[in-house]
């Protein structure tokens, strides 16, 4: 098994940055790729950011050019960038990862990102 633990949420003006961490533990070695999704009040959840392979990055279009998605592989971590924060980025941010060892994905709790207009 995989956990994820989520950090770096938290309230922010419109137009602020935040940086989301996202550290794994456990079976890490089976990782294929990395992932933010999110979901706000009322919403589905949906994708946001994913990272892969030689660090191929996809981005949902509502963040791309704001948002930036890396990772760490020494510290089992990926991290999100987050630029231009709108408040319809307001969400509960999940980290996600994708093991081939055990054909599944892993997902962590959720933080919460607020931002005011």
């Amino acid at each position: 098994q995989v956990q994820l633990a989520e950090s770096g949420g938290g309230l922010v003006q419109a137009g602020g940055s935040l940086t989301l961490s996202c550290a794994a533990s456990g079976r890490i070695f089976g990782i294929h790729s990395w992932g933010w999704e999110r979901q706000a009040p009322g919403d589905d959840r949906d994708f946001v950011a994913r990272i892969q392979g030689s660090d191929s990055t996809d981005y949902a279009d509502a963040v791309k050019g704001r948002f930036t998605i890396s990772r760490d592989i020494a510290k089992n971590t990926v991290y999100l960038q987050m630029n231009s924060l709108r408040p319809e980025d307001s969400a509960v941010y999940y980290c996600n990862v994708y093991s081939y060892a055990d054909g599944r994905y892993y997902w962590g709790d959720g933080i919460l990102v607020t931002v005011s207009s």
